[in-house]
């Protein structure tokens, strides 16, 4: 079964498989639905449509939009660690650098084919356009935890610190190379790549 978001945007977390099918079919729907019309035309209405379920079941999870598409941000941050998870299995031993390949990588197809990825990522463009540093937080203290033990590292707060900074000029890079081009451009990703192994090398060299 796919993993539940343990968003604070829900209602009410679900307890038996069959409803957390339905969550899943709620945020399955939602993220197709942001794709195909955006945040600003997206209803709960169609979204209950879409998944096939009663709109009293999207209302058991959440208020309105703005938490569903919370929920479907905090999915993805939770997708985006398994999969880095699996690659630094992978990895393993392959040094600091493979590793940041590995978490640029997995963002970057992420947000190539992951539905609804575009406008609500990790939870930082909605309404669209705006920016929040929170999120990126999150996401640069997930990876140090997940990182640390890779590197050896003490997850304190300098390397909280480093990777706060590597993941604010990542994401901002790669917002770059998406809007000069819809697949990413890839100059503007390699100059992002180069950046952060000339960034990460005087701490983890």
């Amino acid at each position: 079964m796919k993993p539940v978001p343990q968003a604070t945007s829900l209602r009410r977390a679900p307890v038996q498989r069959r409803s957390a099918e339905r969550l899943t079919r709620i945020l399955d729907a939602c993220a197709a639905l942001l794709d195909e019309v955006g945040y600003d035309a997206l209803s709960t209405r169609a979204v209950a449509q879409r998944a096939g379920v009663p709109i009293g079941s999207v209302y058991r999870f959440f208020g309105n939009k703005r938490a569903m598409a919370d929920a479907l941000a905090q999915r993805n941050l939770e997708r985006y660690t398994e999969r880095v998870t699996e690659r630094l299995r992978a990895t393993e031993a392959q040094g600091w650098r493979a590793a940041m390949d590995a978490v640029l990588d997995e963002y970057l197809a992420m947000k190539r084919t992951a539905p609804g990825f575009s406008l609500v990522d990790f939870g930082n463009q909605i309404p669209v356009g705006s920016r929040d540093a929170e999120p990126n937080t999150r996401v640069a203290d997930r990876l140090t935890d997940l990182l640390s033990d890779y590197l050896d590292r003490t997850p304190d707060e300098d390397l909280r610190r480093v990777f706060l900074v590597a993941v604010e000029a990542a994401d901002s890079l790669v917002h770059l190379a998406f809007r000069i081009a819809p697949e990413g451009d890839e100059r503007i990703i390699e100059e992002a790549r180069e950046l952060l192994r000339a960034y990460l090398a005087r701490v983890l060299d």
